[in-house]
């Protein structure tokens, strides 16, 4: 199972750390905020992340703005935001495009690529959802769960 989170602006709730626990790789699509939140997440899972926009003091400089990951022999491009994406997925040989910014959950399927964004786990933003998502090849179809957390902030 692959844990997804984005859009965290700086709070990581307890909820999304219990919702990432038991993954094989956590993928963090950008706007961390803090990089106190990947080193919880790294106790979790290794972790691929990407910078977002709010990502632009010096640590979040350092965050590459895409990634790719392997896992299973399928391979997942990661970018914060999907209408920055510049190549064709599916020409490139991806399975699966990982995004976040709009803070909207969402999956769809194009010329065999699953694109998912696990949406927000940070604070809330207009009347949005608070979520983030698994993923798990073992699955046929491959199958995403989001999973909708509380508006609680975490201490």
């Amino acid at each position: 199972m692959i844990g997804l989170i984005s859009d965290t602006h700086g709070l990581l709730r307890d909820e999304a750390v219990e919702a990432m626990r038991g993954s094989e790789l956590i993928i963090h699509a950008g706007d961390v905020g803090k990089p106190a939140i990947l080193d919880k997440l790294r106790q979790l899972a290794p972790v691929v992340v990407v910078r977002g926009n709010i990502d632009s003091d010096a640590w979040g400089k350092t965050l590459p703005p895409t990634a790719v990951a392997e896992i299973d022999g399928k391979t997942i491009y990661v970018l914060h935001d999907i209408h920055e994406l510049d190549l064709d997925p599916s020409a490139a040989g991806f399975h699966v495009v990982v995004s976040g910014h709009s803070h909207k959950p969402g999956r769809f399927e194009k010329a065999g690529v699953l694109y998912v964004n696990p949406g927000s786990a940070g604070p809330r933003r207009f009347n949005l959802p608070i979520s983030v998502a698994r993923l798990d090849f073992r699955a046929q179809p491959w199958k995403v769960d989001f999973i909708e957390l509380n508006d609680r902030n975490s201490p």
